[in-house]
């Protein structure tokens, strides 16, 4: 299969879902909370991506994945007819450990992808939970409620998860991710609390003299000294997500995030790109809310320009949130958007394998990458 064929492929399975025989195979699918929830890690060609498993169309996909043979690979068929052997990232071992006082460490931390360890250090949000200021999409709360996870995870816990899923697992790099717990550094804190663990605990582990990389995420704090802050405590990269490109869209899909203005997002976004380079900031797009495809462009150009690279992912809808039942951007949808984009990238030197660590680099969440190489 070309480059071409491999990025339709990719695009159409985030798009439309994939039926499973076996969810025991791999590493288990996510339900709830922060990130590719109700998604599977699959590996195609030697690239993993994050596909829905859970969502209403994966249900009805065209695509299904029969039970694994005994080295792990499977046949995916597209109308019953096989098309691609895949295989599906190996459970991690470090899942099998707790810490001290028995908190399993897949609470504290998960496997995005094949090599990319993920965690939200805090598992609430001040706009969680309220429809008059909650982001519609958002499942913060719903693994939490399920037992998967505990609110806040400490330093230390971090940085023992951390160094195990080095040592055990081959993890290339970390995503810190968090509730926004007040209006002023909107989780800054907490994140250089939490870097500053990890890499205490990871450096010179693993041929990393530096400790593992970490990309931080948190919206715009209010004071831009944090920033500097942040880099200082160990993150390498820093992803603020903006999800909506209009303004109009923000309103009213996430009303509290909106009082964050685009506009104050692109002053942070200049700031930020002032502090840790071209390239080592990022933004989540969710392409799916309401934007147009020529709106995404639009602000991809800008963010672009800055030296933000525009992470734009399909939307997929999450149970038990208000938007469950909107659908996802179709596989077409997506292609229209993303093949411009890529060409965007590369001619503002702007790669996803140039990231140090964070989305934008795994890249599990989105074919974006793809059209960078096709």
């Amino acid at each position: 299969m070309n480059d071409a064929n491999t990025s339709q492929l990719l695009t159409e399975l985030q798009s439309h879902g994939l039926r499973l025989a076996d969810d025991t195979a791999g590493a288990p699918s996510r339900r709830g909370g922060a990130g590719p929830s109700d998604h599977k890690a699959v590996t195609i060609d030697g690239r993993t991506i994050m596909v829905p498993v859970h969502s209403a169309d994966a249900l009805s996909s065209a695509y299904e994945v029969g039970r694994p043979r005994a080295d792990g690979s499977a046949t995916l068929k597209r109308n019953s007819i096989p098309i691609k052997n895949i295989s599906f990232p190996k459970q991690p071992r470090f899942y099998k450990m707790q810490t001290f006082d028995g908190i399993p460490y897949w609470k504290i931390a998960t496997l995005h992808g094949s090599d990319v360890l993920a965690t939200t250090v805090l598992q609430t949000c001040v706009r969680y939970g309220r429809r008059s200021t909650s982001c519609q999409f958002c499942a913060i709360g719903e693994s939490l409620k399920g037992g998967r996870t505990i609110n806040h995870k400490t330093p230390e816990q971090l940085g023992e998860v951390a160094r195990a899923a080095m040592l055990l697992d081959g993890i290339q790099h970390m995503v810190m991710t968090t509730g926004t717990p007040n209006f002023t550094d909107r989780g800054a804190e907490i994140l250089c609390e939490s870097a500053f663990g990890v890499k205490a605990a990871t450096v010179n582990h693993a041929g990393f003299a530096s400790g593992l990389p970490i990309q931080g995420q948190c919206e715009p704090p209010d004071d831009p000294r944090w920033y500097q802050r942040m880099k200082n405590a160990g993150i390498d990269t820093l992803g603020m997500h903006i999800e909506a490109v209009s303004q109009s869209v923000r309103e009213q899909i996430m009303p509290g995030k909106a009082t964050v203005t685009v506009d104050h997002y692109l002053t942070a976004f200049e700031q930020a790109v002032a502090v840790f380079g071209r390239g080592q900031v990022s933004t989540y797009i969710l392409y799916g809310l309401g934007d147009t495809r020529e709106a995404v462009l639009e602000m991809s150009a800008k963010l672009i320009a800055l030296g933000v690279y525009p992470f734009v992912v399909p939307f997929v809808p999450i149970a038990g949130t208000p938007l469950e039942n909107q659908r996802s951007p179709s596989a077409p949808e997506m292609r229209e958007l993303l093949a411009p984009l890529g060409k965007m990238l590369v001619s503002g030197g702007l790669k996803s394998a140039d990231i140090k660590a964070g989305c934008g680099k795994c890249g599990a969440c989105s074919s974006l990458s793809a059209y960078e190489q096709a």
